[in-house]
């Protein structure tokens, strides 16, 4: 279900001011027919979903894998447009969005800047030859990703899907060592093609798969201080356990090589480790001669109110992976690596190891240079940290008002509520999460459950959103947490 699951706003009424939920209309005649401007508030005509979506689903599940999308009485709605932090369903509803389309509107839904970008180039060359005979383009954006990365990161392999950075990062660190073994983490989400699933950790996405998937991958607890109870130094538990392993597995055949980690979890849970944790795994890796990746696809590009989220703790990996808002649209990621760890693969001969058709492709490229300039330009990483301080303030309020409420953790515009049952310890309330959201988008507001349990909701607005568009989907949650837990 999680994964079924405008305007610049800088002024307004500051967050808890508290515009209500059902009143006060935007300033503007509302047109259910016209794309949302991007800083309005929820508006709902009738059910959601409403029936064009309704029929819609109908349709899709006569032609759609019946594992993709999940369809209940409670969904799916079907977009068809959005802006900035607004998102219209085909029943003309208008949606306050906290997921930026898993994270990837870091500047907003429809922005102006990228898509002008990406029409103007896809006018003039829409493909190349990626790898053969290069688009201009992409020369310009692998030096944009390589003066934005930190430390020396700054040779890049592209790909689409962020799940295709993650195997050139897995490529690379096998290429550099010889050494097929993988360490990454419980709680953690890389993808769900084959090399990718193989070091995503949750059981129902690999069972199916787990013939073919590579055994050298092993897993160590992520420092989840939560979910450990809090006893005990967990930064210090987690290091050990993957020292352990890699000690263990230096006998087998299949040592290790690399450790995956993300430096905050998204689909885990909206999970921050503990200051310390990053930095000893630069210190482990650096002793064994280890190749440290860190998949920075949902928390990179100034979610966190940093460009990376690495940046906070001081911590260059040996490879960096990007996905996700690099665009704000198209499909495009990246594998940033150093150049003593990129030059592990051998200068092409004319029949390049790793590459695609789309590889490089212009109109993603462009797309994504305007993407990096409207993050940078407008301010979006400092706003990501002052508005989520805010955001944060509000939501540590929950905690004390709300039983059900057991943590509320993130950075910057990143933040996740983690659902418990009450009186129950810390046991986990993923229908209570499922329920408040499903309520929540009845409202007006679109947001995701996150975690192996699925009992987070995730905070993960565009880094644009308008702060009455804020105030707006927080009342209606608070509310909606009240009704669902009185």
């Amino acid at each position: 279900m999680s994964e079924a699951r405008g305007r610049r706003g800088g002024g307004g009424a500051p967050i808890g001011g508290g515009r209500p939920p059902t009143g006060g209309e935007p300033a503007r005649v509302w047109d259910p027919s016209a794309p949302p401007v991007g800083d309005e508030l929820g508006r709902v005509r009738g059910p959601v979903p409403g029936p064009v979506s309704r029929a819609l689903a109908r349709r899709l599940a006569t032609v759609e894998s019946r594992n993709i999308t999940h369809v209940t009485e409670e969904g799916p709605i079907f977009w068809t447009a959005a802006r900035g932090a607004n998102v219209r369903d085909a029943d003309g509803n208008v949606y306050v969005d906290l997921t930026a389309g898993f994270a990837v509107a870091a500047a907003g839904h429809g922005n102006p800047r990228v898509t002008a970008e990406l029409g103007a180039q896809a006018a003039v060359l829409a493909h190349g030859l990626g790898d053969v005979y290069p688009p201009e383009v992409k020369v310009r954006l692998l030096e944009r990703l390589a003066a934005l990365a930190p430390g020396e990161l700054g040779v890049s392999i592209l790909g689409s899907a962020g799940a295709e950075a993650v195997e050139a990062a897995l490529k690379t660190a096998f290429l550099a060592t010889g050494r097929a073994g993988v360490v990454a983490f419980t709680g953690g989400y890389h993808g769900l093609t084959y090399g990718a699933l193989a070091c995503t950790w949750r059981e129902e996405f690999r069972a199916p798969f787990a013939a073919q998937l590579n055994p050298g991958v092993r897993f160590a607890p992520y420092p989840y201080r939560y979910r450990w109870g809090g006893a005990g130094d967990v930064v210090a538990a987690s290091l050990a356990a993957v020292r352990r392993i890699v000690d263990e597995a230096e006998s087998s055949p299949m040592p290790i090589g690399c450790i995956l980690v993300e430096p905050v979890q998204g689909r885990g849970g909206i999970v921050v480790p503990p200051d310390g944790f990053l930095a000893g795994l630069r210190r482990l890796a650096d002793e064994r001669g280890l190749v440290l990746v860190f998949d920075e696809i949902y928390c990179g590009l100034g979610r966190t109110g940093r460009w990376f989220a690495c940046e906070h703790e001081g911590v260059v990996p040996d490879v960096l992976v990007v996905g996700k808002a690099l665009t704000g649209s198209l499909p495009l990621s990246a594998a940033i690596g150093t150049r003593r760890v990129m030059d592990a693969w051998p200068p092409s001969a004319g029949e390049a190891m790793h590459t695609s058709t789309f590889l490089g492709n212009p109109v993603s490229c462009a797309a994504a240079l305007a993407q990096l300039s409207e993050i940078e330009e407008r301010g979006l990483v400092a706003r990501a940290a002052e508005l989520g301080a805010r955001l944060r303030a509000r939501l540590d309020g929950w905690v004390r008002r709300f039983p059900a409420v057991g943590e509320v953790r993130g950075r910057g515009l990143m933040q996740g509520v983690e659902l418990v049952r009450p009186g129950r310890g810390r046991e986990p309330a993923g229908e209570l999460a499922l329920r408040v959201a499903a309520a929540a988008l009845r409202r007006g507001v679109l947001l995701l459950t996150e975690g192996p349990h699925a009992n987070a909701l995730a905070f993960t607005p565009p880094l644009v959103i308008a702060e009455p568009q804020l105030d707006f989907a927080l009342d209606v949650l608070e509310e909606e947490l009240t009704r669902a837990t009185a």
